[in-house]
C-alpha cells in the first residue's frame, strides 16, 4: 500500500474544546460533549440536546456562528499553509443562521447564507488565491472533499490542498432533523440495543494535505496518510439508508480496491455511527458481508461531539489517524448495552490495538451517499 497523499496539518474545533488533543482525550475518557441546547427552549422540538462549541470561543455579533467558530481555526493554521495550496470547503447547511435571520425579517437578501459566500471568506482568510471548491454532500461531505483532494494532489494538479469542515448547530437543523425523528431526546447511544437517534453537534475542522513527495521536501511531519477512497450512492430514500448496506458495501469495496489492501488488513474502523435505528444496523450488515465473522473493532465518536455533519468526516479521520498513532481504541461514548449485531466489535471502554497499521473511516449521508476513505 502506497500513500496518495499525506495528512500534515490540523486545527480544530469542537464541543470539547480547541484541537484535536483535546477532542481525542475526552473521547478516550469516554466523555461527552453532549448538553442541553437552549437557544431554542421556545421551540417545541424533540430534543434538547447538542454538542455545542464552547460558548467563550463565540463572537457572533459581526459574523455568522459558523464564521465565529471557523476563523480561529483557520488563523492557527494558516502560518503553515503554502500560499500555493487550494481550498476545498465542505459544509451543509453553511451560514443557514444567516439566512434564517433574513427569511424571518422577510428581507430581499435570499443569499445570505450562500455557501459561495463561506468559500470566499474562506480564501481570503488563509490569503490563498487559487483554485477552489465547495464540497456539499449532506453527512458525507469532507470525506468526499478529503477523497477529492487526495486526487487533486495524486494527479499532479496540486501539491497541496488545504480541506476544510464545517458546520453549526442551528434551529434550522434542528428544526429538520425534528421533523424526521431522527434526534434522540436522551444522550444518543450509537450501536446500542436501545438507541433510539441522534445528537446534532458543530465543528470546524482544517487540514493540510500534501503530496508525499512535498511532505518530504518541506520535512512535513505526517500525521496520516490516505491510502484509498470510495464512493456509492445508494439510491433508496431521500433520508433513510438502503437497508442491506449496499452502497456503504461498494464504497467500502472500492477504497480497499483503491489502497490495494484486504479486509484481513484493516485494523480499525471509525464508523459513521449516529445512533439512528437505521444507520447502525445497515452499517454492521455492510461491514460484516465485508469481513465475515472477522470484523475489526469499530467505534464511532458521535455520541461525544455529537453529530456535526459537514465537519463530520473530517472530525472523524482525524481521530482516526489519531488512534492509528497511538495504537488505541476509543470506547464507543454513550454505549451501555451493545445490539446484538454488535457484539465482540464495539468497546465500552478505551483499548489497545495490537496492529496498527490500516483503518477505515466512513460516512454516509441523506440522498444515499456514502463514503469510505483507507487510512494509513
Amino acid at each position: 500500500m502506497k500513500a496518495r497523499a499525506n495528512i500534515v496539518e490540523n486545527a480544530m474545533t469542537t464541543a470539547y474544546g480547541s484541537g484535536l488533543q483535546a477532542c481525542w482525550r475526552e473521547l478516550l475518557a469516554g466523555h461527552s460533549a453532549v448538553a442541553e441546547e437552549t437557544r431554542f427552549a421556545e421551540r417545541d422540538f424533540i430534543s434538547r440536546l447538542a454538542a455545542s462549541a464552547p460558548r467563550q470561543t463565540l463572537d457572533c455579533r459581526q459574523n455568522s456562528r459558523l464564521k465565529s467558530i471557523l476563523a480561529p481555526v483557520l488563523d492557527r493554521l494558516r502560518p503553515r499553509i503554502p500560499t500555493d495550496a487550494a481550498v476545498l470547503l465542505a459544509t451543509t447547511v453553511g451560514e443557514i443562521d444567516l439566512l434564517e435571520t433574513e427569511v424571518l425579517r422577510d428581507t430581499a437578501d435570499r443569499t445570505a447564507g450562500d455557501p459561495m459566500r463561506l468559500l470566499t471568506w474562506v480564501r481570503e482568510r488563509v490569503g490563498l488565491h487559487g483554485s477552489a471548491g465547495l464540497v456539499s454532500a449532506a453527512c458525507a461531505s469532507s470525506s468526499l472533499a478529503l477523497a477529492r483532494a487526495a486526487a487533486m494532489v495524486e494527479s499532479g494538479q496540486v501539491e497541496a490542498v488545504l480541506a476544510v469542515g464545517c458546520d453549526t448547530v442551528s434551529e434550522f437543523t434542528f428544526a429538520g432533523f425534528s421533523a424526521l425523528q431522527a434526534l434522540s431526546p436522551n444522550h444518543a447511544r450509537p450501536f446500542d440495543r436501545e438507541r433510539d437517534g441522534l445528537n446534532l453537534g458543530e465543528a470546524a475542522v482544517a487540514t493540510l494535505v500534501v503530496s508525499p513527495q512535498r511532505a518530504r521536501r518541506e520535512s512535513r511531519q505526517i500525521l496520516g496518510s490516505i491510502l484509498g477512497y470510495g464512493i456509492a450512492g445508494d439510491a433508496n430514500h431521500m433520508t433513510g439508508p438502503a437497508r442491506d448496506g449496499e452502497g456503504l458495501r461498494r464504497a467500502t469495496l472500492a477504497a480497499l480496491h483503491m489502497a490495494e489492501a484486504s479486509p484481513e488488513q484493516i485494523d480499525l474502523i471509525c464508523a459513521h455511527g449516529t445512533g439512528t435505528l437505521y444507520n447502525d444496523a445497515m452499517e454492521l450488515q455492510a461491514f460484516r458481508r465485508i469481513f465475515g465473522s472477522d470484523s475489526p473493532p469499530l467505534f464511532s465518536v458521535k455520541g461525544g461531539t455529537g453529530h456535526t455533519l459537514g465537519a463530520a468526516g473530517l472530525l472523524e479521520a482525524l481521530v482516526t489517524a489519531q488512534a492509528l498513532r497511538e495504537k488505541a481504541i476509543p470506547p464507543t461514548v454513550g454505549l451501555q448495552e451493545t445490539m446484538p449485531e454488535a457484539a465482540g466489535l464495539v468497546r465500552l471502554k478505551a483499548d489497545e490495538l495490537p496492529r496498527a497499521e490500516c483503518a477505515i473511516s466512513t460516512n454516509s449521508g441523506f440522498g444515499g451517499i456514502n463514503c469510505a476513505l483507507v487510512l494509513g
